[in-house]
């Protein structure tokens, strides 16, 4: 949380109003004299409703607002960055605050200037005497909330002590209880003191009900659940509702053979930033004795199942053993074949045996037709794919392994790919996201010719070097890289040149765009970093460089002959 402006001091009312203007306006339309706002801390919210982050922050700042308003101290503008009166007015009407006018575009952008407003969501806290105290406001709500006024930093250093006093004296009651609750609810409803869970291994299920990857690891959760309490262990799960859904939650609760937090606590908020929560699925583990026994044992479960328990230090060792051996032992068909369904289809729907792809490099291509990264991405691949097939048509594979809503979709992406696919919705897919920790599409994992893996990067190395990236080992990127090396021997480090102003320094990029000749280039630039202005080597060298990056020789002056690091007359 590094504040931007730090001890300025502003005049509310000039930063306010403006020549025909001092009043905000009220989502019922009623006026509020600027003046009014003497003596009060604010909060400026810079925020739109065509923006998500805003739309999810805004509940979060109305409950602040609701806990700290009614002592008339403070008070919060809304400055839109809306595209129109009608989207300002829908989304504030949601907001119990004040607010620039729309039609103030003027004022509006004077306020973006002044807070250095560069996102969106961004809420400023001045004082009572328009003195910023932060610009880090989002971050201050969203983790503190309330507690955080006066929203000074001492106030934030207070609390973040509490956190660390907290975390030294962890119990389960400390983690699960607040002031007005120190019991959980069961699936009928009856409230179970936590006083009952204690002594136990406890499981915190952070979960989002509208969220596939929750839902299906839920199922896995239950089983091992079952088990474990079939085996007599000491083990419960506590459910951390994230969804706002009433419906939703009763649905999964009734459902659940454990316990949960209620909707809405806000002990739920607390405990995402108590943990630093970052993915889901995730389950903390809490040892017998309440402190942390692991950050997120939701991997582990689904990888080996029951065979986690009791999620010790010691067992999460001897499962990495347990892994190590499977990786070495792996192959292609233990990563494609799953009982009957050991088969790939090809764009006719013909079945492919996996057994055809032994000994191939076999790159599995995690994508979807309603991404935007994936259709961008697919063209490189295509490419890339074509020219190592033209050097050795049997060297490579790829299996397209589709996240796609609907067959419809599934079929017309799969229709512009040269290569082979899982079948639309099989089961295979669930099984090999988790395998490859597969977070986020598109991805590209590359399986070698003796079915271990690869690389889980192959989507970047592709992208860097196409086709030349073949076979994604570690030993060809250092070739890649080596020989790139290879082509700036010679050139100088610094050059300068009469199209820019500033000193331009021999860089590796990816690509750019040379602001000389204004072609593509890639791997080596003259770049000016603090104003993002690049030169192909040829355009900055002249005759000393060339745009693909090769190096040309100088021609030695007329009757002399270069041999080497060596130059005589003729």
């Amino acid at each position: 949380m590094a504040d931007s402006v730090a001890d300025v001091t502003h005049n509310v009312h000039s930063i306010l109003s403006s020549s025909d203007r001092d009043f905000l306006l009220r989502n019922t339309g009623d006026q509020v004299k600027i003046d009014s706002l003497k003596g009060k801390k604010l909060g400026f919210y810079f925020s739109a409703s065509w923006c998500g982050p805003c739309r999810g922050f805004t509940p979060k700042l109305v409950e602040v607002y609701d806990e700290l308003s009614p002592n008339g101290e403070f008070e919060v503008v809304f400055v839109s960055a809306d595209k129109d009166d009608e989207a300002f007015k829908s989304y504030f009407s949601k907001m119990p605050w004040l607010a620039i006018p729309f039609s103030d575009s003027e004022t509006r952008g004077r306020l973006d200037e002044l807070f250095h407003v560069n996102g969106i969501p961004h809420l400023a806290l001045l004082d009572e005497a328009g003195k910023v105290i932060t610009e880090d406001g989002v971050d201050i709500i969203r983790v503190y909330g309330a507690e955080a006024y006066p929203f000074t930093s001492k106030r934030v250093q207070e609390l973040k002590d509490i956190e660390e006093e907290a975390k030294r004296n962890q119990s389960l009651r400390s983690i699960l209880a607040s002031r007005s609750r120190d019991f959980l609810i069961s699936s009928d409803g009856n409230e179970i003191p936590i006083s009952e869970l204690e002594g136990k291994t406890v499981g915190l299920h952070f979960c989002a009900t509208s969220y596939r990857a929750c839902t299906l690891f839920t199922q896995k959760l239950k089983e091992v659940y079952k088990k474990l309490k079939e085996n007599g262990e000491n083990f419960e799960v506590v459910f951390i509702p994230l969804d706002d859904e009433e419906d939703a939650f009763k649905k999964e609760l009734e459902s659940a053979p454990w316990l949960s937090l209620p909707l809405k606590d806000k002990t739920c908020a607390k405990l995402i930033q108590y943990f630093e929560l970052s993915e889901l699925p995730t389950l903390v583990i809490i040892g017998p004795d309440g402190k942390t026994l692991h950050p997120n044992a939701a991997e582990a479960i689904e990888d080996h199942g029951v065979d986690a328990y009791p999620f010790t230090p010691e067992k999460f060792s001897e499962l990495d053993e347990i892994a190590k051996a499977k990786e070495a032992s792996q192959t292609l068909e233990s990563v494609l074949v799953s009982g009957d369904q050991d088969f790939v289809i090809d764009k006719d729907g013909k079945k492919i045996p996996v057994s055809e792809l032994v000994g191939k490099t076999v790159l599995l291509y995690f994508s979807a037709h309603w991404c935007p990264p994936c259709r961008a991405f697919l063209p490189k691949l295509i490419e890339a794919y074509h020219k190592i097939k033209a050097q050795n048509n049997d060297a490579l594979e790829v299996v397209f392994i589709s996240s796609d809503r609907d067959q419809e979709s599934f079929n017309e992406f799969f229709a512009g790919m040269p290569w082979l696919a899982l079948p639309f919705g099989d089961t295979r897919k669930e099984f090999l996201s988790r395998k490859f920790k597969v977070s986020g599409i598109p991805k590209l994992v590359a399986i070698g010719p003796s079915g271990q893996t690869v690389t889980k990067e192959a989507r970047g190395l592709v992208g860097l070097y196409g086709a030349d990236a073949y076979p994604f080992t570690e030993k060809r990127i250092k070739e890649i890289e080596a020989q790139k090396d290879d082509i700036a021997k010679g050139w100088p480090e610094k050059v300068t040149h009469e199209t820019h102003e500033h000193e331009l320094v021999l860089s590796r990029r990816n690509v750019y765009c040379c602001d000389g000749c204004k072609d593509e280039g890639d791997t080596w630039s003259y770049l000016c970093a603090e104003c993002d202005f690049d030169l192909h080597p040829n355009c900055a060298l002249g005759d000393k460089g060339s745009i693909n990056g090769a190096k040309e020789e100088e021609k030695p002056k007329d009757g002399w002959v270069c041999d080497g690091d060596v130059c005589t007359k003729a």
